[in-house]
């Protein structure tokens, strides 16, 4: 049975103690790994969330994102996290820059990674409850989706979206 102790760290991303998960805080900075996947038509893969998550349930997210367990680093979650909620065990993701998200309720680093590939969706195994369904978004839905209806996705992914794609990909 998983034990859902969480690495807590300070303002350097320097550990200092753990919690359990229901324990943290918005005191609390804790850390994330997440997966941008997208494809050779600049798509991005994003995932619903599950109805039953406790934070931005039923929001499309990262196509793979997860919380760092005690004993684990943000290279080992986010391969687990991937066979877990989306079966994606193929793949060597590039890493890219870390993320301090000080925001809204809650306070954590994300270790962001990214993969270019033509992934069938058809052939991903999604966990349930975890992940709903998972579909690629061309650009232009994305933007008219930020324009509109922004509030479809995680507050935390609407950060990303803006900084990462709408720069690069949109401009």
């Amino acid at each position: 049975m998983k034990e859902d102790i969480q690495i807590i760290v300070d303002e350097n991303d320097e550990v200092i103690g753990y919690k359990h998960r229901h324990d943290i805080t918005s005191d609390d900075t804790y850390r994330v790994s997440a997966l941008w996947i997208e494809n050779s038509k600049w798509e991005i893969l994003m995932s619903l969330r599950g109805f039953m998550k406790k934070n931005n349930p039923g929001k499309w997210s990262a196509a793979v994102a997860g919380t760092i367990d005690k004993w684990e680093s943000y290279d080992e979650n986010i391969y687990k996290e991937a066979e877990e909620e989306l079966w994606i065990t193929w793949y060597i993701f590039e890493k890219w820059e870390k993320m301090h998200h000080t925001k809204w309720q809650y306070r954590y680093f994300c270790q962001w990674y990214h993969l270019t590939a033509d992934i069938n969706i058809e052939e991903l195994v999604l966990e349930y409850p975890e992940v709903e369904t998972t579909r690629w978004f061309h650009p232009d839905e994305i933007r008219n989706i930020l324009q509109y209806s922004p509030e479809v996705f995680t507050w935390n992914f609407r950060d990303t979206l803006e900084k990462k794609y709408i720069k690069k990909r949109m401009n």
